[in-house]
């Protein structure tokens, strides 16, 4: 586990911040700074070796790698959509001009396909002006792509052409691998290229940070959803609501949504394997929970359930962005649940929802918001002190620098043995197995 932030080189030009904020103390931070991956605390004279892996904290430095008069930034927003990308657009584009001074900003126009010189998707300047309101809106103003990094020698050729100094990569799990690409092909040439990474993904699946903005948004949003499940279930005998959420790998917003909500009976999620049938199945249990109470609220993520829907030759079909393509579970769990109830003679009325789309282009709740324009700020103190390789997360609370190389190294996904989880089982009040006999 190596934390280690790469440098481009010494830091020899004070910051603006010190003559823009001469009466505060404003909170400058040093290298030297840092913060505990593991904060459990151990005994007296049995240190573990976790507790001697840190961060690096994030912040601003009272010495910076860039004359701010001098340089070039980019801006990138690549993958799928998400709430609050358009806030930190806005917030570097905010904090590079009015904080440090830097007066040449572009907007990378549809992700990694706009620096291929072939698509002539020739960059945008970003001015405060243009992203006064950017904020107030869904999607991103930069517009985005997947794919787009099959030559990554180009991508750095046009990087050097337009004369950017950094590159701000606002994206998730595949941007980053290219981010970081970027940032070692750079290094080879002997570049003086900053690549700071923004973490973007409503799955919350990026390991080593506490959360990824529009996350909160998107659960928030998934709520909505789940209310009006609730209330076509109740409104029906043996009323059935079943609304499916995004998650390819990791079920963070089913469970979160799940937790906020309350009224939910069955979550289902990736990382928790289940039959759909037997006596201890999904759909007897779901059956029982209808002859009881005479109505039933199950949240699915996108990924759950994929062994009952796809086949190893479909498995390897992938997006532009490296992803596996998923069959759709919320499909096959409303058919099966159908042929299932009508196959006992019992009737049911079910009702399906998929709010996937209308959640991930929604503007950012406040709270997310707020999160949104930290990261910005936090991602220009870093591209200003020449860090480079990395992302801006948060861990306990506070602002870190972590490498691309450890953030793309495993996914952070939900683990069944957490208290978090046990949470989600007592709230829903589902089995906390739904597995048959023969596969404990």
């Amino acid at each position: 586990m190596n934390f280690e932030i790469t440098n481009l080189g010494q830091c020899k030009i004070s910051s603006p911040l010190i003559t823009k904020f001469p009466s505060t103390d404003f909170g400058f931070v040093s290298d030297t700074e840092k913060i505990l991956y593991d904060v459990k605390r151990y005994d007296a004279g049995n240190e573990n070796e976790k507790s001697k892996i840190c961060f690096e904290k994030a912040g601003p430095r009272k010495m910076i790698f860039y004359d701010p008069a001098r340089i070039r930034v980019a801006i990138i927003t690549s993958g799928g959509l998400c709430p609050g990308i358009n806030n930190v657009i806005r917030s570097i584009v905010m904090e590079s001009h009015y904080r440090y001074g830097v007066q040449n900003i572009l907007g990378i126009r549809y992700g990694f396909m706009g620096l291929n010189p072939a698509t002539n998707y020739e960059p945008v300047e970003l001015t405060p002006h243009m992203v006064r309101d950017a904020h107030k809106m869904g999607g991103t103003i930069l517009g985005s792509s997947r794919g787009g990094t099959e030559d990554m020698e180009s991508i750095v050729d046009t990087l050097e052409r337009l004369y950017v100094n950094i590159l701000y990569v606002i994206g998730g799990d595949g941007s980053l691998r290219a981010a970081h690409d970027v940032a070692v092909i750079a290094e080879k040439r002997n570049l003086k290229l900053s690549v700071i990474g923004v973490p973007k993904t409503i799955d919350n699946d990026v390991s080593y940070i506490q959360r990824t903005f529009g996350f909160e948004t998107a659960f928030s949003r998934a709520v909505d959803s789940i209310y009006s499940a609730h209330v076509e279930a109740e409104g029906a005998p043996n009323g059935i609501g079943l609304v499916k959420l995004m998650g390819r790998y990791s079920g963070f917003i089913a469970a979160n949504s799940a937790l906020a909500m309350n009224d939910v009976n069955f979550v289902l999620i990736p990382e928790v394997l289940f039959d759909l049938y037997g006596e201890n199945g999904f759909l007897h249990h779901l059956e029982q929970r209808l002859r009881r109470r005479g109505h039933a609220v199950i949240c699915v993520a996108e990924g759950a359930g994929q062994n009952f829907l796809v086949t190893d030759q479909v498995k390897q079909e992938r997006d532009a962005s490296g992803n596996i393509k998923l069959a759709d579970i919320g499909v096959y769990l409303r058919d099966t649940i159908n042929k299932y109830f009508k196959s006992i003679e019992m009737a049911v009325n079910l009702k399906y929802i998929d709010p996937s789309y209308m959640i991930r282009s929604a503007p950012a709740n406040p709270n997310d918001a707020i999160f949104c324009a930290l990261l910005g700020q936090y991602a220009v103190h870093a591209g200003m002190a020449g860090k480079t390789d990395m992302i801006v997360g948060q861990w306990n609370n506070i602002f870190t620098h972590i490498p691309i190389k450890m953030v793309t190294s495993k996914r952070n996904q939900v683990n069944p043995q957490s208290r978090f989880w046990h949470n989600v089982l007592e709230a829903t009040g589902q089995p906390a197995n739904m597995l048959n006999h023969h596969q404990l």
